[in-house]
């Protein structure tokens, strides 16, 4: 696991001057959760973006019957929200929660405004990243409607290459949306492929 710095991210990713890095990084809420903590409920305000510094933070929701269905897993140098909350004044329909000890930065929305306005590259760094971001949920449903849970699952090894060891089997097989047996079935099937 490797820290990755907001400022850092900053500086390479959107033209931000190292200067400039350090005095918003300086200004911005920074917190570590244990875990198991969860940073949203289901029903409250999302107030900010999750920045993840270090650790491993997830994005889920609970089906009628309390089965979990995860959304996203968010490692080092990822950001989570509830776009529809924080973005739209809406109550969150999904709940984050820690994964790992992690340390995230609290991003609200005057900060990406406010660098935009300074950065013009920062704001087309971040269009480009909400595209990113709306094109992997488009994939996602397509795979999760049509797709083998193999095809999934080496989707989800492509995304997330580095979280196969860090993550439950259980939290890989709700995000793919089948079974612990049937992933657990589909890695002894590719183990099968890649070795006989």
């Amino acid at each position: 696991m490797i820290e990755a710095s907001f400022k850092s991210y900053l500086v390479s990713n959107a033209g931000v001057s190292i200067e400039e890095a350090n005095k918003r990084y300086d200004a911005l809420e920074k917190k570590e959760f244990k875990s198991g903590a969860v940073l949203l409920e289901k029903g409250a305000p999302c107030r900010h973006s999750f920045f993840v510094e270090k650790g491993l933070l997830r994005s889920y929701m609970l089906a009628e019957d309390g089965k979990e269905h995860i959304i996203q897993f968010a490692p080092e140098s990822w950001f989570i929200v509830d776009r529809s909350s924080v973005y739209f004044s809406e109550t969150s329909k999904s709940y984050i929660e820690a994964i790992e000890d992690s340390k995230v930065v609290l991003l609200n929305d005057d900060f990406f405004s406010q660098v935009s306005a300074l950065y013009p590259k920062f704001s087309q760094f971040n269009d480009r990243l909400l595209h990113k971001h709306i094109l992997q949920m488009q994939q996602r449903i397509n795979l999760l409607l049509g797709a083998s849970a193999e095809t999934r699952y080496l989707n989800f090894i492509e995304l997330y290459p580095d979280l196969l060891l860090r993550v439950p089997q259980w939290m890989i097989a709700s995000y793919l949306g089948i079974t612990p047996e049937s992933l657990s079935r589909v890695r002894k099937e590719l183990a099968n492929k890649n070795f006989s």
